[in-house]
């Protein structure tokens, strides 16, 4: 049995007065955030810097992977209405960088492609000096919507491969890897010259460093800019549950041999999300 949450875990529970006015905005936009979704532990931080990710398409996922809390559905059709309260919101913020994510869409023809460049488009004429980023699904491997958003030109395309290929079949059963490594190599070799290409991959289910070496060696294979590691933490009993709490000092080093590897910006920690001080990735120094 693993044992219980190490102390660099913890954090403190969300309720700052800026906490408390981005969720009355989000409320009030009926806009859906991945940091709530998720059950995030950044939450509280991410919120009080005035800084969120916001989750399109709907709070139902058409996947069901073990890892995440976003509840499985028939979700709803896209809503028109979504992108305007989307900029809106970025606009009442005054964000300087917005991460648009998804539940994955397989029911729909693009898998949700045309919602997020109209998500991109809406910001970039209300907000036009906030950077965006998108946090991408895998679209079932199809081309075509991967083309429409890199067209859109997001500063950071991120798309996740979570863990490591031995573990997909309980992680990410409807998902491949093989499928997202093609996927993340067709959007570095079609980005353009100032947009990055972003991953991430969870620790603590059961990977051996070895096996998250082949990943990133992978990762910078395929173009893949910026890195994100964390620590996964189960949303709930009915999760999969933890197998290993790796510890900061792991995460450290993990890190540099990361950044040894020719990744150009790596964030490294326990806490670490693909969202989480996202600005910061963006404007490290390569």
């Amino acid at each position: 049995m693993v044992s219980p949450k190490p102390r660099w875990l913890k954090v403190k529970a969300p309720g700052s007065p800026e906490y408390r006015r981005l969720h009355a905005l989000t409320e009030r936009l009926r806009l859906a955030t991945v940091c709530q979704s998720a059950r995030c532990p950044n939450i509280g931080d991410c919120w009080h810097a005035g800084s969120a990710a916001f989750m399109i398409l709907g709070t139902l996922c058409t996947r069901a992977c073990g890892f995440c809390d976003v509840p499985t559905g028939r979700p709803a059709p896209p809503d028109p209405d979504e992108p305007l309260r989307l900029a809106e919101a970025v606009t009442a913020l005054g964000l300087r960088h917005v991460v648009i994510t998804s539940v994955t869409r397989d029911d729909l023809s693009d898998g949700g492609a045309s919602q997020f460049v109209a998500c991109v488009t809406a910001i970039r004429n209300q907000a036009g000096n906030t950077r965006v980023e998108v946090l991408i699904p895998d679209f079932r491997g199809a081309e075509p919507p991967l083309m429409q958003i890199l067209h859109a030109a997001p500063e950071v395309l991120n798309h996740n491969v979570e863990t490591v290929p031995r573990l997909y079949p309980v992680v990410r059963p409807a998902a491949d890897y093989q499928r997202s490594l093609a996927l993340l190599t067709t959007a570095a070799r079609g980005k353009t010259d100032v947009m990055q290409v972003k991953s991430g991959i969870m620790l603590g289910l059961g990977e051996t460093e070895e096996e998250v070496l082949e990943v990133l060696g992978d990762l910078r294979q395929a173009g893949v800019d910026s890195l994100t590691m964390g620590q996964y933490l189960a949303p709930s009993r009915d999760h999969l549950p933890v197998v290993r709490y790796w510890s900061p000092e792991e995460f450290q080093q993990l890190g540099r041999q990361a950044s040894a590897m020719g990744f150009a910006r790596v964030e490294s920690h326990p806490l670490a999300r693909s969202s989480f001080h996202a600005e910061r990735v963006f404007e490290m120094t390569p």
